[in-house]
């Protein structure tokens, strides 16, 4: 994301404190949000591509992407009486 874009999310953030945004002007907001995440998000995953990690015993492996349900495995939704 170039500098002017930052610089668009900044101003708009500046203008929603003090006098706010028009309905348009929040529909820029999220966009621009949402393309500024994604390319954090981008950024990140190529960075994590290019970890290893070495062991005590000097084995070396990559950092594994874990999925969504080895993350909620054994949990249980709450249950409302």
């Amino acid at each position: 994301m170039d500098s002017s874009k930052i610089d668009r999310i900044n101003a708009l953030a500046r203008k929603a404190k003090s006098i706010g945004l028009t309905d348009e002007e929040k529909q820029e907001q999220q966009r621009l949000r949402r393309e500024y995440i994604d390319d954090f998000r981008k950024g990140m995953e190529q960075t994590l591509e290019n970890v290893v990690i070495v062991d005590k015993e000097g084995n070396r492996s990559k950092v594994q992407k874990k999925s969504v349900d080895s993350d909620l495995k054994g949990l249980e939704s709450p249950r409302i009486q």
